[in-house]
Formats: C-alpha cells, sequence, structure tokens
C-alpha cells in the first residue's frame, strides 16, 4: 500500500469538541479534534441517524483524549465497528479498519521487497505495509474480528500495544515512533477467551500476556427495546412517519428480543441481531409482506427444528399464525 503521509492537510488535532453538544451524552470532557477532515479519503461519513452507547463512546473517547488502547466486545450486528467510525467522523480524524481474517500475513501488514521500475531498471525496493504507515500518521486503526487473526499477525500487533508502541522494522533496520495522534482500537466477539457459545466458529483464544496490554475493554450488547425500537425508526424513515408501521416496529424488536432469551435458554441456536432487524424491515419495505420478508431473512436460515420456537414467538407478538415450511 503506497499512501504518502503529505496527503493528510493536518498533522495533530487543532481543536477541542464538547462530548456533551457532538454526542449528546452529558459529561465535561474535552475531546481533541480536527476542525477539518486531515484527509477526505480516510474520514468516515457523518449517519445523523446513529445512536451512541453511553459508555462505549465514553470509552473510544477516553482512546482519542489519552491515547488509550480501547477494544470492543460483543455479539455480531451490534455496530461495534461502526461505533468507532461514527465518534472518529466527529472528530474529523482518519479511521482505518483491518479485517483480520485468516489471510491476512505479517507481510501484507509490516511489508514486503516488491520489483519497481527505476531509471528504466528493475530493482528491488522495501514497500511499507500498512502497519508502519498508519504509525506514522494521525491515523485512528480499527483491527475487527480481533480474536479471529493468526497467532504470527497477533505478536506482530503486540509490540504496538506497548506504552510507547514503537515498532521495530526489521526489514530497515529502523525503528519507528508512533505519530502523537495515532490510536489503536479493536473489535471482537469474544474476549480472548475463545467461543463457548457455538456462534462465532473461527475465532480463538488471544494471549492473555496480549490482551492485557489493552487500557479499556468495554461490551456493546444489544441495546434494551426502547433505544433499539429508536434506531430502527432512525434508519428507516419510511417506518417513523406511519403510524401502522411504528407499531409493526416496535413489535419486530420485540420478536428479536424474545429470539435472545430463545438462545441464552438453550430454545434456539442463533439470535437476531439489530442488523437482521434492520434487514427485515428493509425486506418488508421491498415485498410489504411481514411474515416473507421474516422467512427469507431469519427463519431459513435456521435449524428447521427450530422453527416451531419462532412460529410460537411471532404468534406471540404479532398474533399471527406463522406457516414454519422451510419451503413456504
Amino acid at each position: 500500500m503506497t499512501i504518502k503521509a503529505d496527503q493528510f492537510v493536518l498533522e495533530a488535532p487543532d481543536t477541542t469538541v464538547s462530548v456533551q453538544q457532538v454526542f449528546g451524552i452529558e459529561s465535561n470532557m474535552q475531546v481533541p479534534a480536527f476542525s477539518s477532515p486531515a484527509n477526505d479519503a480516510y474520514v468516515p461519513k457523518i449517519d445523523d441517524s446513529y445512536v451512541f452507547d453511553r459508555n462505549t463512546t465514553l470509552a473510544l473517547l477516553a482512546g482519542f483524549t489519552h491515547n488509550r488502547r480501547v477494544m470492543i466486545q460483543g455479539y455480531h450486528g451490534t455496530g461495534k465497528s461502526t461505533h468507532i467510525e461514527q465518534v472518529a467522523a466527529r472528530l474529523n480524524w482518519p479511521c482505518i479498519r483491518i479485517n483480520l481474517d485468516s489471510h491476512i500475513s505479517r507481510t501484507e501488514l509490516v511489508g514486503r521487497d516488491a520489483i519497481v521500475l527505476k531509471d528504466g531498471k528493475q530493482v528491488t525496493e522495501f514497500q511499507e505495509g500498512l502497519l508502519p504507515w498508519a504509525l506514522q500518521n494521525p491515523v485512528a486503526l480499527v483491527f475487527d474480528e480481533y480474536d479471529a487473526g493468526r497467532p504470527d499477525v497477533m505478536f506482530v500487533i503486540q509490540r504496538l500495544l506497548e506504552a510507547d508502541g514503537r515498532m521495530t522494522l526489521l526489514e530497515q533496520n529502523r525503528v519507528i515512533t508512533p505519530h502523537p495522534a495515532f490510536r489503536i482500537f479493536a473489535t471482537a466477539n469474544t474476549v480472548g477467551l475463545g467461543d463457548t457459545t457455538g456462534l462465532y466458529h473461527g475465532t480463538q483464544t488471544i494471549n492473555q500476556g496480549q490482551m492485557d496490554r489493552w487500557h479499556i475493554v468495554t461490551a456493546l450488547n444489544y441495546l434494551p427495546e426502547e433505544q433499539e425500537i429508536a434506531i430502527l425508526l432512525a434508519k428507516l424513515p419510511e417506518f417513523a412517519k406511519d403510524k401502522d408501521k411504528r407499531e409493526t416496529a416496535t413489535l419486530m424488536v420485540r420478536m428479536a428480543h424474545l429470539t435472545r432469551q430463545g438462545f441464552k435458554a438453550g430454545d434456539l441456536s442463533v439470535v437476531m441481531s439489530p442488523r437482521t432487524v434492520l434487514h427485515w424491515a428493509e425486506n418488508y419495505l421491498i415485498f410489504d409482506d411481514l411474515a416473507h420478508a421474516f422467512r427469507i431473512t431469519f427463519m431459513n436460515r435456521t435449524d428447521p427444528m427450530e422453527h416451531r420456537v419462532l412460529a410460537e414467538y411471532y404468534q406471540r407478538c404479532f398474533g399471527v399464525e406463522l406457516s414454519y415450511d422451510r419451503d413456504a
């Protein structure tokens, strides 16, 4: 990845913002920010409908303000990565996400030798990866699916979690000192202890010496019904404008909460995330059939043995008998 540091207009935050004014959270905290985007290409777009969770937001703002390493743990679909992006967007802070899937290797992060043309000749030259570049720039680096990373990659990251965060680039015999505005965040479905639910295949246990280097670990799990309904209505104005659809949105969220209770009780093996509810609502607007939208959004990807339970939940919420033939 060849990105030049001089693409950044501002090298450091040049102003502060009020947490209460910008995020609507009661707090006296003042957070450093950029008065204008340091680089439009890397600053996320603001989603005006986004609803901030208080504890998660304050944890992230502590990370931006005091250079704390912050990890957000929680179930899928709760908006962990989006939460970081939306905080960064309101601070005009460049933000880059790396998904630590099993194909991400150490050389992709650190860099590798590559053949380039210079003065008409092919020469071998070291090209820095994303980590050295981000480390030297005013960037918030987000590691998504942190508990799915390969061990060799995780040990590269571990050094960055130290207090000074300096990185020794062996390939070039030099030590990189982090930019004062460089920040690190991560999201994970587990807390490094492995998956005990069966929901997150591919995750693994993380070296506890590495977990100990994260200054703040906050949990972002499913929100109370009222907040989740507010998010759904904010995302889909078609529901907010129509009284009947507003009532339907309330029942859809209630249905999702029943699946989560059923999962905890062992009656279901999967749960409806807020993302799933949003997809259900979008499909309802497309097909104008709530039951059909539910089947194709969620029911058809569950165990057929659990369809009877889902039909019972559906009848409890909507007062309608739901056919649970998979091909219905």
